[in-house]
């Protein structure tokens, strides 16, 4: 089977990221996203080679593919959510945010990882839209560097409310940058039903020559937020289906479960989950 699934970090951090890791093999999972937050993996503390190369060897010893994801909260800033972003009108800021995400490159090759996640940020007030696309080019560009470098892709998500929000904000951004080889595409299934104007499977068929990697949630229209499957409004076999058939367009990489705010149900959810996308992906080849 060309759909590998896995199940993010973010949704389990009521556990140490041992024991997550553990958890999510045991119950059969293919891979783990990763997030790096203060209580899994502090991309901010001290000897994180160190600490990179331990949670290489316990995901190798689980047989855990693994793509790291930047989504933490708090992790720069534990008094602002997300905050600096790539699109903070301080260069200073905006340069703190650009380092982390330079980390998260160094941090993904250590793992082995195929691919590392991020997203624009929101647009901070009485900002211009051009204003707010240079700042975020010129502060990805130092990522993207260090991702050809590294030879781990950088997977940008949209994200609702963002300034790169959909995909076609996606695509905006490929054409501002050139087209450069490292950038590559997050697709979040819940974000295409939540706002795309095509439906969530056709996303997946257009955005396949882009993508690097894949979060999966249920989702209702016009609403962001993450549900457990069979919550929201999404048809999961047909998307199940449309990401199984990527392998013929040489994508490898890990489906992931995204549900973090659920952490208090982690390892029950991730159980449940695991279930529903086995029930409704297509059989065996």
């Amino acid at each position: 089977m060309t759909l590998r699934l896995g199940y993010g970090t973010n949704g389990l951090t009521d556990l140490r990221l041992d024991d997550a890791l553990g958890l999510l093999a045991d119950l059969g999972y293919d891979g783990v996203g990763l997030t790096l937050d203060h209580m899994h993996l502090d991309p901010m503390a001290p000897d994180l080679a160190a600490r990179t190369g331990r949670v290489a060897a316990r995901l190798q010893e689980l047989g855990l593919g693994v793509t790291v994801e930047t989504g933490a909260r708090y992790v720069l800033d534990p008094r602002r959510k997300h905050g600096p972003s790539l699109l903070d009108p301080d260069p200073e800021a905006r340069a703190a945010r650009t380092a982390l995400l330079v980390r998260a490159v160094d941090v993904a090759a250590q793992l082995g990882a195929h691919a590392v996640h991020c997203f624009s940020g929101i647009t901070p007030p009485d900002t211009a839209p051009d204003t707010a696309w240079e700042r975020l080019t010129g502060a990805l560009a130092p990522v993207l560097d260090a991702a050809e470098r590294a030879g781990v892709p950088l997977a940008i998500e949209p994200e609702p409310g963002h300034l790169l929000a959909d995909l076609a904000g996606f695509h905006h951004l490929r054409a501002l940058c050139g087209d450069p080889a490292p950038l590559g595409l997050t697709l979040d299934i819940g974000h295409c039903q939540c706002l795309e104007p095509a439906p969530p499977v056709d996303c997946v068929r257009a955005a396949a020559p882009w993508l690097r990697h894949v979060q999966i949630e249920d989702m209702r229209r016009g609403v962001h937020e993450h549900l457990p499957f069979g919550d929201g409004e999404i048809d999961f076999p047909p998307v199940l289906a449309a990401l199984d058939a990527l392998g013929d367009d040489g994508y490898t990489g890990l489906t992931v479960v995204e549900l973090p705010r659920h952490s208090h149900a982690g390892p029950e959810l991730a159980r449940n989950c695991l279930d529903f996308l086995n029930k409704h992906r297509p059989p065996s080849h």
